[in-house]
């Protein structure tokens, strides 16, 4: 007989998380997910969700989609991991769907399984380009629960595991600040100047314009590389394959992942330049890994590249994209004394509020409501609002309603809270 979610959660609470366990019980909330598809799943009770989180992108093309579903079978019966120290035609066939989607100045792709894990191989990657050590980013942001990639986000993460940022490798900046960051690269000891093309974790705050190019400009002006951090903004999500190149960018290396998966195999990717990728020519073994490149997972992700590329999928992103534009900018009206700003870029959005925790308390009425989106953890005044790239009109019209519902829930819901 299956376990109810409760039991789930007190067998949890002893050996997997006990304090994630407190958070989502404090809130009300008991949730493991049962049945799944597209756009909506199912708790082990049978209430159904619109997944407005995607896991960060790890479900851009919605849950259990048939056709990654097939490529993955379909690939079991032919491969499995495959041996990192081999070429392979899966491999290949990857690599050339990745470049053919970026920009001309990309020479290779190193396959890797995570986010944080790209990221770590990116910097070193830079670090041995141009025989500096500094790590330039941004303190707002989030590349990872790895070593490097732990560093170079927000420093209070890493200062949490006892790991506080070497001031001598790692200096973090200001969003937007670009008289900052040219002030550190004067110090011409910097390695990579690493960007979240938008910061997820911070809710989605928009660039300035002409952002991403002067990044781009300064980075290459004192002599470092500069990376740009597509994990969750990347894979067609801004509208285009990747966000920063949408804003007129072309970095020496992008990092994707998340969405690379297909929501099945986890995969991730460093896309870069030949300076980037010059260790490949001398040393080809210095940074290696068994899971490095799986072939399982090259057919997977080589299908969620074929996927992304057809026209049918642009139009659909280009649909939700207007219809949340249209419907955001409506709904703001209603609520605009608590929802202050919508931030959008194609299927990119936070939804900032006037309280402080209106992120959270907002999260907590949409899953009453039947809709699962998260607060950015770095400003729990945000919401990040995040559909799959495949979501159909009616579902994102079911979406905005339950929003505006979940809206006013939230407002009473902090209103309750703060009269204790």
């Amino acid at each position: 007989m299956s376990k109810k979610a409760h039991e789930i959660y007190n067998e949890a609470h002893e050996i997997w998380n006990p304090n994630r366990v407190d958070t989502f019980r404090q809130s009300g909330i008991e949730m493991v997910m049962g049945e799944r598809e597209g756009s909506y799943f199912k708790d082990l009770d049978g209430h159904t969700f619109i997944n407005m989180h995607s896991n960060g992108g790890v479900f851009n093309l919605g849950h259990r989609n048939p056709e990654i579903k097939e490529a993955l079978i379909k690939g079991a019966e032919l491969v499995d991991a495959g041996n990192h120290y081999f070429p392979s035609q899966y491999k290949n066939e990857l690599t050339e769907k990745l470049l053919a989607v970026s920009p001309d100045n990309m020479k290779y792709v190193f396959t890797l399984n995570g986010g944080g894990e790209a990221i770590d191989a990116a910097v070193k990657f830079a670090r041995r380009a141009t025989q500096r050590s500094r790590v330039v980013s941004l303190s707002c942001a989030f590349h990872g629960a790895s070593g490097i990639s732990m560093q170079a986000g927000n420093p209070e993460l890493a200062e949490y595991f006892n790991m506080k940022p070497n001031p001598d490798y790692y200096t973090h900046i200001e969003y937007n600040n670009l008289e900052e960051l040219e002030e550190v690269l004067k110090r011409e000891d910097t390695a990579a100047v690493i960007i979240e093309s938008i910061p997820a974790t911070a809710g989605f705050p928009m660039p300035i314009e002409g952002y991403h190019k002067n990044v781009e400009k300064l980075a290459h002006q004192y002599g470092a590389l500069y990376i740009a951090d597509e994990v969750q903004t990347g894979l067609m999500r801004s509208g285009e394959m990747w966000c920063c190149c949408k804003y007129g960018a072309k970095p020496d290396m992008i990092v994707t992942g998340k969405g690379l998966s297909g929501g099945y195999y986890p995969m991730s990717a460093v896309i870069m330049t030949e300076e980037a990728g010059a260790w490949m020519e001398d040393d080809g073994f210095a940074h290696t890994s068994s899971f490095n490149g799986t072939e399982l997972g090259c057919i997977v992700s080589s299908k969620v590249l074929d996927i992304l590329n057809r026209p049918e999928t642009k139009e659909n992103i280009q649909m939700l994209t207007d219809f949340f534009a249209k419907n955001l900018a409506e709904i703001q009206k209603r609520h605009s004394d608590f929802l202050v700003e919508v931030r959008q870029c194609g299927v990119i959005m936070g939804l900032k509020t006037s309280h402080p925790m209106g992120g959270q308390a907002l999260m907590v009425s949409l899953i009453k409501n039947g809709v699962w989106a998260v607060m950015a953890n770095f400003d729990k005044s945000v919401l990040q609002f995040k559909p799959g790239l495949l979501m159909k009109k009616e579902t994102a019209e079911d979406v905005i309603k339950i929003l505006d519902k979940s809206l006013t829930d939230a407002v009473q819901m902090l209103a309750v809270a703060e009269s204790k």
